[in-house]
């Protein structure tokens, strides 16, 4: 090979993985945040991917995607939120408990969450048909689904003469209305509350002294981050304990009847799809909920010698082995 077509080959070899990363920069990035562990999220990851591809978006093609775990250490969300505001992401996906801390990093940046609570009583957007701001998402909230749970509570544990559930005392009212539901079923109803995790191991302590055989949790922040504890302390305590998203049951909780968190991210995926594309968040409005998981982990009741009813086995959407 004569010198000159030499030299012309490598400078082509060395201008590729330049023009490569150029290719890549150019890309939009997207920020995908999320308080918990990464491990256990892969189902997650391909929703949201899933529904980025509908919306004509590739990661690694068209669009980047910067990943950022808290595993369940809030205190660092505040830091990794900064961090993707300086990455310039172009849109910022947040789970619930993420939100406030992205929304105090960034006033510009559009934020799509997925969160279990009002979105505006909790001053995310301005109305569910027109979110304002640069905010929207996909809401499930979990107090119309409280007959639901306490009957598929009640089928798993039939013997149960008093059903404990465990709430955020800052959610009276969804409190009230689930005992209220629990009346209407012929069920006792022990509430209990815990507003930080020093007061978990007394609420527990309270369902034991009251001889509550099942017991029922709420969606709360604080029981999503600690929800290891409440698995081992519903364990402990030989309590039949029903959950209300898949995030406990693939920790080892016994049962999970909520809103799908998968076709959540799915619907994640798309909304940013939409955005990269030029629509705004506040022309998006608040998706709600529409598909909802009944998640049995069955290793959990043969370690506990549990005989799950075939009826309610049949009915899982995911069985755990």
């Amino acid at each position: 090979m004569k010198r000159r077509a030499f030299i012309t080959l490598l400078g082509g070899a060395a201008s590729w993985p330049l023009a490569a990363r150029a290719q890549q920069s150019a890309m939009p990035v997207v920020g995908f945040l999320r308080t918990t562990a990464a491990a256990g999220s892969a189902h997650l990851v391909a929703a949201f991917r899933q529904g980025l591809s509908e919306a004509g978006f590739v990661e690694g093609q068209n669009v980047a995607v910067e990943y950022r775990w808290g595993n369940d250490q809030d205190d660092r969300i505040p830091g990794m939120a900064a961090e993707l505001v300086r990455r310039q992401a172009a849109v910022i996906v947040a789970n619930g408990i993420a939100v406030p801390a992205v929304k105090a990093a960034t006033g510009t940046i559009p934020i799509v969450f997925t969160t279990g609570f009002d979105p505006v009583r909790t001053g995310l957007v301005a109305s569910l048909s027109r979110p304002g701001g640069n905010a929207t998402g996909v809401v499930f909230t979990m107090t119309d689904l409280a007959t639901k749970q306490l009957g598929l509570l009640h089928e798993l544990a039939p013997k149960a003469a008093i059903i404990a559930v465990l709430g955020d005392p800052d959610l009276e009212v969804e409190l009230q209305e689930i005992q209220a539901a629990g009346r209407a079923i012929g069920l006792q109803i022990l509430i209990v509350k815990a507003a930080s995790e020093r007061d978990l191991n007394a609420a527990f302590a309270t369902v034991v002294q009251s001889r509550a055989d099942a017991l029922l949790v709420r969606g709360s922040p604080l029981f999503l981050t600690r929800r290891r504890q409440l698995v081992a302390l519903a364990t402990r305590h030989s309590l039949l304990a029903s959950y209300p998203s898949r995030d406990y049951a693939e920790v080892g909780g016994l049962m999970s009847y909520g809103p799908s968190i998968t076709d959540a991210y799915r619907r994640v995926g798309i909304y940013v799809g939409r955005i990269l594309k030029g629509t705004t968040p506040a022309d998006l409005p608040v998706e709600m909920a529409a598909k909802f998981d009944l998640v049995i982990n069955l290793a959990t009741a043969k370690a506990i010698d549990l005989d799950i009813p075939p009826t309610l086995l049949a009915r899982a959407d995911e069985v755990i082995e």
